[in-house]
């Protein structure tokens, strides 16, 4: 058997075995595949989302997190195979949303989706647009956020504002809410606002990860601090984070741009 052979083969057993030390319940092979999601081992994930959807082909919740693994290997795979793997991300999102329409954190990777990808894979602002009208229905402060987006997306940053704040307005004891908004101020250079949203969130969950890295990636992105904004990117790594936080491979990317 040639090399070549070989490393086929074993692309094409490898899922495979990696299943068989799985467990055989739908809701099993979904917390593993989070657990391999949250390590960045994103095609184990796929695989056993996959599965799990499989075994419980009704379950938006199964459908849209083998979206959401899909579409970060998407984002890691080479030009040749990126685009099917886009395709099969946004068949999952529209099949998790088409199973519970409302899935809101579905909807809302779904409108992500159709924002960012080119036509060709599936996306369009009239999409996004459609979806965004649907998550406001749902939830008026994430309807403002998805507004946002298609704003930033048009550079429109006095509109992207305007809708950030008003969906804080509405949704003020959500700490993601301050986060969206830092998170654009900080893109936008304006590091002292961002500091007074980033204080407020500390104030209800000082060491919530998502509040510590939000933190560490201000201060690096001002270039402010290099001891502090190590230190907290330090503490996030060692933090008991959730699937959806930002994963440690963009900690560790922030940790490389720290002068030393």
């Amino acid at each position: 058997m040639t090399q070549l052979a070989r490393a086929l083969l074993a692309g094409l057993l490898l899922p495979i075995l990696a299943l068989a030390d799985a467990p055989k319940n739908a809701e099993g092979l979904f917390s593993q595949g989070r657990e391999a999601y949250q390590a960045e081992n994103y095609q184990r994930a796929m695989d056993l989302f996959a599965e799990a959807a499989r075994l419980e082909p009704g379950s938006s919740r199964y459908h849209h997190w083998l979206g959401k693994a899909t579409g970060r290997r998407a984002e890691r795979a080479s030009f040749l195979t990126a685009p099917r793997l886009a395709g099969k991300a946004r068949t999952a999102f529209e099949r998790a949303v088409q199973l519970d329409g409302s899935n809101t954190a579905a909807l809302a990777d779904l409108f992500e989706y159709y924002l960012e990808a080119p036509g060709v894979l599936g996306g369009g602002e009239d999409k996004a647009r459609a979806m965004a009208s649907r998550l406001g229905a749902l939830s008026p402060a994430e309807g403002h956020r998805a507004q946002a987006a298609v704003r930033i997306k048009k550079k429109d940053w006095v509109g992207a504002e305007a809708e950030l704040r008003r969906a804080l307005e509405l949704d003020h004891e959500n700490r993601n809410r301050l986060l969206d908004l830092a998170s654009f101020l900080t893109d936008r250079g304006r590091y002292q606002e961002a500091d007074t949203l980033l204080d407020r969130a500390a104030e209800a969950a000082p060491n919530v990860p998502e509040v510590v890295f939000a933190r560490a990636r201000r201060l690096v992105a001002a270039g402010a601090e290099p001891a502090r904004a190590r230190q907290l990117l330090e503490q996030y790594l060692r933090s008991e984070r959730q699937p959806d936080d930002p994963p440690r491979s963009e900690a560790e990317a922030l940790l490389k741009k720290i002068p030393k």
